[in-house]
């Protein structure tokens, strides 16, 4: 009797300690996820986009928040504001000047479980070549299986940043994200 219950005591440790957050490849080709902003225009009006090319990754645990980690890589080219003129401006110097800043990218430092699938993601952006910190507003949608055999778990989120933290020569203010991240678990 002891040592069926020292081998089912060793059993469940085991498993206990192999237990660990589930690693997720964003879905951004299947356009399950998305990074959309907004800004105002001029104080008038609000001028909306999104980045159409983006990847990255995440690991999650329920039982287990505050291991989570997510890193976002952002092609900045690839801006879009349903405009071609105003892309190409936004492409430029005044502000992405993606020909010397191709990329941005978060990485997440901490994530805070703020109750009933609230989140707290406090992480690093490198935007324009600086590195600042941000916080992430977020909320679990939700997870389970797919229709193709896969195992899936969505967040939405959202976070702004002062145009002005990030050299950028025509500061209109705040950007506002809205961010929807969809993940397939690898």
């Amino acid at each position: 009797m002891k040592k069926l219950l020292l081998s089912s005591l060793l059993l469940a440790s085991t498993a206990m300690t192999s237990a660990h957050a589930a690693d997720y490849q964003i879905d951004y080709q299947g356009a399950h996820a998305s990074i959309n902003f907004k800004v105002k225009h001029l104080g008038y009006s609000w001028l909306t986009g999104r980045f159409n090319k983006f990847d990255g990754q995440f690991s999650y645990d329920e039982k287990n928040i505050e291991a989570s980690q997510i890193t976002v890589n952002i092609d900045t080219a690839s801006v879009d504001s349903n405009h071609a003129e105003r892309d190409k401006h936004l492409r430029d110097t005044d502000f992405l000047d993606v020909s010397k800043f191709a990329n941005a990218k978060f990485v997440s430092k901490k994530v805070m479980d703020m109750g009933d699938g609230k989140l707290k993601i406090i992480g690093d952006i490198t935007l324009q070549g600086i590195t600042k910190e941000l916080i992430i507003d977020a909320e679990k949608i939700g997870e389970g299986d797919d229709p193709w055999g896969g195992y899936r778990a969505g967040f939405a989120g959202t976070t702004s940043i002062a145009m002005k933290d990030f050299g950028y020569k025509m500061d209109f203010g705040e950007i506002i994200f809205d961010l929807h991240i969809e993940g397939i678990r690898k």
